[in-house]
């Protein structure tokens, strides 16, 4: 093999080490899309309720919502709602069939993290598909031995 041949071989398997290497997310850039918004706290129930009909018998709510990403990237946008509503047991009852108990507390925006409850929280399938809807994914937390639902949803 020649000294070229050689220097060929060796930049050849440092390319192909480099674009089948994992990449990492860019120093100071966050992992996931970051949760842009007014940083509005509402409590009004309307449009709670329109996206996630069994939120219709909520005794009270705090929201915040927004859209994710970077909203200088032009196209279609991925909106977010976090929430933390008062719902009857009635309600909860329905829904928390299933459930494990997990001590993590749901990942909120920084304007509701001071309002959510104490955890364990009571989490799972049932309780997810309970808020999924057709434009809306949702993870749901129950705070254990409360009447209090922590909403984290996504949507179009």
């Amino acid at each position: 093999m020649t000294r070229t041949t050689r220097h060929f071989a060796v930049a050849l398997l440092l390319l192909i080490a480099t674009a089948c290497g994992t990449t990492r997310p860019e120093r100071g850039r966050p992992a996931s899309p970051v949760k842009s918004g007014t940083g509005e706290l509402r409590t009004d129930l309307d449009p709670l309720t329109a996206r996630f009909p069994l939120l219709a018998a909520a005794v009270k709510a705090e929201w915040m919502s927004g859209t994710l990403g970077d909203d200088r990237v032009p196209g279609p946008s991925t909106y977010w709602i976090d929430a933390v509503v008062t719902l009857p047991e009635a309600t909860l009852a329905e829904i928390d069939r299933g459930t494990r108990e997990d001590t993590t507390p749901p990942a909120v925006v920084e304007g509701l993290r001071d309002r959510l409850p104490g955890g364990p929280y009571l989490t799972g399938r049932s309780l997810d598909d309970a808020f999924t809807t057709a434009t809306w994914s949702a993870s749901a937390y129950r705070a254990k031995g409360t009447d209090v639902l922590v909403l984290v949803a996504r949507g179009q």
